[in-house]
């Protein structure tokens, strides 16, 4: 049984951010990882996506302004299920395409006071398209592959980047929590 004192003696709360181009990992690492912390939860932005039932316009969708304003409605949900999950002493583990440092600012913007770790997912290209090919869930990295060079372009040494082509899950997210002073942001 959790107690009061239990909860007041965990670590201060932060925020994970698991980033990647699709087909990366992330979703699955992001869960892994959550799971890792005495109170972990996962954020996952592509599901936030499907709660508007009507009207959504998803990552590429158009119009390009309404998709604009849809992924910044994400984040900042993203951010307020992160916020109001570190309240209750919640490590928070959220996992979305972060293609910039404009992106990654506005999600700084938006969890003041608390710690912030960027993560990298970036097998390759190839790598990326054989994980999607085998999801039959969801079949989509095809469509976004152009989006690793911008990627490393635009974020290079921000953060903890992992190659984690040839890594399992468990490894990768030992690999995180080894390089977490690096993660920060």
């Amino acid at each position: 049984m959790i107690t009061a004192d239990t909860i007041r003696s965990l670590p201060a709360p932060e925020v994970w951010l698991i980033s990647g181009i699709p087909g990366a990992g992330k979703s699955t690492v992001a869960r892994c990882l959550a799971a890792r912390f005495p109170r972990g939860v996962h954020i996952e932005g592509d599901y936030l996506q499907t709660l508007i039932i009507s009207g959504s316009v998803p990552p590429g969708g158009q119009p390009p302004k309404e998709e604009r304003r849809q992924i910044h409605l994400n984040v900042r949900n993203q951010c307020l299920l992160a916020g109001s999950f570190a309240a209750e002493r919640f490590t928070a583990v959220i996992d979305y395409v972060v293609v910039s440092r404009a992106r990654l600012e506005e999600y700084r913007r938006q969890l003041p006071g608390l710690r912030l770790h960027l993560v990298t997912l970036a097998p390759g290209v190839e790598a990326a398209l054989e994980r999607d090919r085998r999801r039959p869930e969801k079949s989509v990295a095809a469509a976004w592959v152009h989006l690793d060079a911008e990627i490393r372009s635009e974020l290079a040494g921000t953060g903890l980047w992992i190659d984690n082509a040839r890594l399992t899950v468990a490894a990768t997210v030992d690999q995180i929590l080894a390089s977490a002073a690096a993660a920060a942001v």
